[in-house]
């Protein structure tokens, strides 16, 4: 479709299939798309048609296309044996030559049209065609104008006049060449990779040791002075025990 334009000029409209190249699979609106301002899902080759003005029919039936249905069958079938003919047997070569047989296609088998009226309009030059034909995502801006995309991290390449705050969600484009870009105001601000930053770990509090108690040795002080009282609580216990049974024998005598 790119080619197309750069040819032929932009088209008023275009005519095709219901595959999701084209058009979304959910044909319903997600919260973060009517969020955004999204008016009806579109896949990324549908925005790209949107922001061209380009009009979108999507034929319901593979026959309501007979035309190029048909064209699709004669190329298949044709260009296999041509490029046999010419010993090419990789899709670079291929793609190499397919201009040409494709122009040699036209001028055999081409009909005049009955109206000559051109329906392509001129292409403006302000507008740039790799920054249209590009896959799409959202991302939330960080500090410094950082963001994450596709496992890495990717800040403004040059300082921009464009006044953008932490946590404003922004439109990511990627390339068919791989740049990636945000596209604010209709406007590319190109992108500079750098490093993820280290986060420091968390200090971990230490654990209690699982370590066996230790028995003391024997002249510890703490053993000492545990001998000690037992050997005061036994003294006392026996004078106690004495001074009962003298007691006990005298109070016998008594009742004897």
């Amino acid at each position: 479709m790119q080619q197309g334009i750069q040819q032929y000029g932009i088209p008023l409209g275009l005519y095709s299939d219901r595959h999701t190249i084209f058009r979304s699979p959910n044909e319903k609106l997600t919260v973060e798309q009517e969020l955004t301002g999204d008016t009806k899902p579109l896949s990324d080759f549908g925005k790209a048609m949107e922001e061209l003005y380009i009009t979108h029919i999507k034929a319901m039936t593979p026959q309501a296309k007979g035309r190029i249905e048909r064209l699709w069958g004669t190329l298949q079938d044709r260009l296999v044996i041509e490029l046999r003919l010419l010993g090419i047997n990789t899709i670079e070569a291929a793609n190499e030559v397919l201009p040409a047989l494709l122009r040699k296609h036209n001028r055999k088998f081409a009909v005049e049209p009955k109206s000559f009226e051109n329906a392509y309009m001129k292409l403006d030059s302000s507008i740039r065609l790799d920054y249209v034909f590009t896959t799409r995502e959202r991302r939330t801006l960080g500090q410094g104008n950082t963001l994450s995309y596709a496992n890495k991290t990717y800040t403004f390449a040059k300082p921009t006049s464009y006044r953008l705050d932490a946590k404003t969600v922004v439109e990511v484009r990627q390339t068919l060449s791989g740049e990636v870009i945000v596209w604010h105001d209709d406007t590319a601000i190109k992108l500079t990779e750098i490093e993820k930053p280290i986060r420091k770990p968390k200090q971990e509090t230490k654990k209690a040791s699982s370590a066996q108690p230790r028995k003391p040795a024997q002249a510890h002080p703490w053993k000492t002075t545990v001998q000690q009282n037992r050997i005061k609580r036994t003294t006392s216990k026996s004078d106690f025990q004495d001074a009962l049974y003298s007691q006990h024998n005298s109070f016998a005598e008594a009742l004897w």
